[in-house]
């Protein structure tokens, strides 16, 4: 176990130089970030002046190994705008997120596994029907519209639940139920899929044939075989759930990483792009070597594999 760790390890660096050096160049796409800060009374000379003081002077290698070296200290330079440290913005905004994430991620298993469970125990009935046909309404919706409708519906209409802000516990219900929707739709699908195949299974049969109780062998063994495919999309979707934040945050104004991702773009604040983009690329490899070791505690097979 400690050699795969240690080899998974090993590949989230590289996949972590990887997206350091796209992220990197593609913030300078755009063109000179100084010629956006700069006011407009700055001449030619002033303005080479700032890109001496920021460094972006020099060859782009000569920036990426600066930017580099610095990275690996969690330095990632000064923003633009307010000239303090990229890494305070981002670790302010970051319990924001981590807090909408989680809360999303718990709301789309209390939705999507009892009802995936239900429709492939009660596979062609109604409420199958109904269940597969609102997980296909539910992954085929955007964030941003879902959202939308429901600050239309709770907020304009009902004027049960604020709209945006995050002063109280009630301003994360809609966000969550946004980014939990589309999430809880797939995982649901998945469960069923995965609890339909092993319902067929021979083991099932024999269980049911000793008198064993339908609760007892649908989740104790029918449940528990089916859950490597459901772990894997579940992994999948909190890194979705991390990347969906950035449209939800916005709509509800919820005061996130996503959200500050934004204003960084529209200020072209390198320093703040770069942190944040980098944090979340972290957090999805994190996340993806904590799911690959749960597989090894639900299926002990994988580990002598």
């Amino acid at each position: 176990m400690s050699t795969y760790i240690l080899n998974r390890l090993a590949q989230a660096v590289i996949v972590a130089l990887i997206v350091s050096v796209v992220v990197f160049l593609l913030v300078r796409l755009k063109g000179d970030p100084i010629e956006l800060i700069a006011p407009p009374e700055f001449t030619q000379e002033q303005i080479q002046g700032l890109r001496v003081a920021w460094g972006l002077d020099k060859p782009l290698n000569v920036q990426y190994a600066v930017f580099l070296s610095r990275a690996v200290k969690g330095d990632f330079g000064d923003s633009m705008r307010s000239k303090r440290p990229a890494i305070e913005f981002v670790l302010d905004k970051l319990p924001f997120t981590f807090l909408l994430a989680g809360v999303s991620a718990i709301l789309a298993l209390l939705i999507s596994v009892p009802l995936g469970v239900l429709s492939a125990v009660r596979r062609g009935s109604f409420i199958d029907l109904f269940s597969t046909s609102a997980a296909t309404v539910g992954a085929a919706m955007p964030n941003f519209w879902i959202g939308l409708m429901l600050i239309l519906f709770f907020s304009v209409n009902l004027r049960l639940l604020p709209a945006f802000g995050s002063e109280s516990w009630q301003t994360i219900l809609m966000p969550a139920l946004t980014l939990s929707l589309g999430v809880a739709a797939r995982l649901a699908r998945m469960t069923r899929s995965a609890m339909l195949e092993v319902l067929g299974q021979d083991y099932i049969r024999t269980g049911r044939a000793k008198g064993l109780a339908d609760r007892l062998v649908i989740y104790r063994h029918a449940l528990k075989n089916a859950a490597i495919p459901v772990i894997t999309a579940f992994g999948l979707q909190l890194g979705f759930l991390l990347s969906g934040s950035v449209v939800v945050e916005q709509v509800f104004a919820w005061p996130g990483l996503g959200r500050l991702m934004i204003e960084a773009i529209g200020t072209r604040d390198i320093a703040i792009i770069q942190a944040g983009v980098l944090w979340f690329s972290m957090t999805v490899l994190a996340i993806n070597l904590v799911v690959d070791v749960v597989y090894t505690l639900v299926d002990p097979r994988i580990r002598y594999a």
